[in-house]
């Protein structure tokens, strides 16, 4: 494999334009060829982003069979991402794919089997797992900060634009849903990363505002099989963009605010319980107090009342995931491992998001590995 990746880029939109910056600016990779149907956006991204020897193509396939590229950014609607992860992986071609993992569980499933028959690396794009704020908070849970976890609580939205309803997003056929794939498929994924795999879930969508095919907004109940809930709205009628990840233990709680940009500056809020003195008076008959003994009868500790002790966290700085994600996928490559948020992820997320479509087609609570 070479000592600096080549890479191709198959969809030069807004997240193509994304991965681009990021390999431009990355020493260990560089941006050979691109891809994209309207191929004056492949030459521009080419151009500006690419090698000076990087070469545009209309089609993808001409791409992974004449680009000689080591890796793949897979930046296209949802519906083409399964046919061309599948040719990429036979070429023996590493892949980063963004989220969704398809349209749905079938597609991401063809693709994670594409992936393993060919030896290849395949990585969902689930940039959130490398907010700083994000990263932190899952670090504190391990170090077990907040003891044992209770229940996590997510709020995901924006308002959409004018023409909403018009743009690619709005189609059934080419997306495989609304808001709740689109944006909740990061919440279901960051839910499963912290508390693991979820056992059942109620679900309910609804097109509220837009005059589309798919929803506008949907609310999950996720509950695994130990009793910890996870609880989420992902809405394109927040209309003030908004992200809040909340996760509440034993011993206090984690608040991520915001994503920054329009989102707001990334904040980290750590709350944590007041311990009480682990030690009481006790009396003899007479009523004289004996020595201070201690508290035996309580198996956790004792909390006093009141707020929790708070510190917060500000993450001013422009937003990081993209570059930290290419970091990590690189890395997995190198070192032949899985990456951080793998294509079993992305298929486990797309899981989790069409049990919530069958919980709300039939008013009804569904296991989620019953989902095949």
């Amino acid at each position: 494999m070479n000592l600096v990746f080549r890479v191709g880029i198959i969809g030069c939109g807004l997240i193509g334009k994304k991965r681009a910056k990021v390999i431009r600016d990355d020493p260990s990779s560089y941006l050979a060829c691109t891809s994209d149907i309207v191929f004056s956006h492949a030459e521009d991204l080419a151009k500006e982003y690419g090698d000076r020897k990087a070469i545009a193509y209309r089609d993808w396939q001409d791409l992974v069979d004449k680009g000689k590229v080591d890796m793949v950014v897979i930046a296209t609607p949802n519906k083409y991402v399964k046919e061309i992860t599948q040719g990429a992986a036979q070429r023996k071609v590493h892949i980063l794919c963004e989220k969704p993992l398809g349209r749905n569980l079938s597609e991401s499933t063809d693709m994670v089997r594409a992936a393993k028959e060919n030896e290849v690396i395949l990585k969902t794009g689930f940039n959130h797992r490398h907010h700083p704020a994000i990263l932190k908070a899952y670090e504190l849970v391990k170090d077990n900060a907040i003891g044992k976890i209770y229940y996590a609580r997510c709020m995901y939205g924006h308002g959409g634009r004018p023409g909403y309803e018009k743009e690619w997003r709005a189609s059934r056929e080419i997306c495989g849903g609304g808001g709740l794939l689109d944006q909740g498929v990061h919440v279901a994924d960051l839910f499963r990363w912290f508390l693991g795999d979820f056992e059942e879930v109620f679900g309910a969508i609804s097109t509220y505002y837009w005059k589309m095919e798919v929803e506008d907004n949907a609310f999950a109940f996720f509950k695994t099989s130990r009793g910890q809930v996870a609880l989420t709205q992902t809405s394109w009628t927040q209309w003030k963009n908004r992200f809040t990840f909340e996760i509440y233990g034993e011993a206090g709680y984690l608040i991520i605010d915001g994503l920054g940009g329009s989102y707001g500056t990334e904040t980290l809020r750590i709350g944590k319980r007041n311990l009480i003195n682990s030690y009481q008076v006790f009396v003899d008959k007479e009523g004289q107090p004996r020595t201070n003994q201690p508290i035996t009868n309580h198996s956790a500790p004792c909390y006093a009342g009141g707020a929790p002790d708070e510190e917060v966290i500000e993450f001013p700085d422009p937003d990081i995931s993209w570059q930290e994600e290419w970091k990590e996928f690189t890395s997995a490559i190198r070192e032949g491992r899985e990456p951080l948020g793998n294509g079993e992820d992305g298929l486990e997320a797309n899981r989790m998001i069409e049990a919530v479509y069958h919980s709300a087609r039939e008013n009804r609570p569904i296991k989620i590995q019953d989902i095949r």
